[in-house]
Parts: structure tokens; sequence; C-alpha cells
């Protein structure tokens, strides 16, 4: 097993519906470590970068709408397999399709606001927590 770190963010609806102790109680009693955590504003250039395998596609204005509409959270959590971990915590991206007993499964309602957001890859998470920790 390795430990690893990724990159998680908590999106705007997780944090207005009330839900970032719940989720940060779950990735915790997982026995993952949050080392770090920053709360933020993000804006559409940032937005532009974290999202650019989607940044052409049509419906990228609303992501840009949502993801500006509140605050996020973003966490560096680390621990055994923390990639592929936190991504089987957090459920599928597609709401309908997350499992209940995932974060998504059990509080996401549409899959345009599910909620949190982790690393696909170990690759993506130090690209990711360079881009949002500096």
């Amino acid at each position: 097993m390795a430990n690893e770190r990724t990159y998680i963010m908590l999106k705007p609806d997780c944090i207005k519906r009330g839900l970032m102790g719940e989720v940060i109680s779950r990735i915790e009693k997982k026995g993952y470590r949050i080392i770090d955590v920053k709360m933020m504003n993000l804006d559409e250039k940032i937005l532009r970068e974290h999202y650019a395998h989607i940044a052409d596609k049509p419906f990228f204005p609303e992501i840009v709408s949502y993801m500006t509409s509140g605050y996020v959270l973003g966490m560096i959590v680390e621990g055994e397999n923390a990639v592929k971990g936190m991504r089987i915590l957090m459920g599928a991206t597609k709401f309908e399709n997350a499992l209940a007993g995932t974060i998504r499964g059990d509080y996401a309602f549409c899959t345009s606001e599910n909620l949190i957001h982790g690393s696909d890859s170990l690759e993506n998470a130090e690209i990711e927590i360079k881009r949002f920790f500096g």
C-alpha cells in the first residue's frame, strides 16, 4: 500500500447545504488525514485551467456559474491509497450511478451539483495541489 496525497474540493452546494462537517467526518473516519485546508472563491480563470478538458463544451458556462456561486473548500488529504480510496468514498460522478453509502450516493440529487471533487490520478493530484495550494 502506498501513502499518497490527493486534492479534494467541497463544492458550493456542499457548503451551502451545511454538509461540510459530515463530509469531513467521513473522510477522517475512513482513516485519511486532512493536512491542509483552504476556503476559496474561485474565478473563471482558475476554473478554465482546472476544467481545461471540458472548457470548450457548451455546458462549461453553467459549471463556471455554479462553481463561482459560493465558497469551495480545498483540502489536501493524505493516507494509504488516498486517490483511489477517496474516489470510492465520493461515489460516481453521475449522481444516479452513485451507490448508497458514498458521499454522492447519500447526498447528491443531480450531476451538475455533486458536492465534491477529487483528483482522479496521482499525477492530477500533484497538479491540482499545486494549482490550489501553490
